[in-house]
């Protein structure tokens, strides 16, 4: 459950990331943030609902 919350907290920190690049017009950045928020992102909810079902 440690490591979901931490995946959770990396695609929360990915996604205040990707605003910010995406304001200085920075889209590799904004590119490899958004891959980072659905990677993690799934993983967190995926280990997260695996552990209430």
């Amino acid at each position: 459950m440690v490591l979901a919350i931490m995946f959770l907290v990396v695609a929360i920190l990915s996604a205040i990331g990707g605003i910010s690049s995406l304001k200085k017009k920075n889209f590799f950045a904004f590119g490899f943030s958004g891959v980072a928020v659905l990677v993690f992102g799934f993983f967190s909810i995926a280990t997260i609902m695996s552990y209430i079902f």
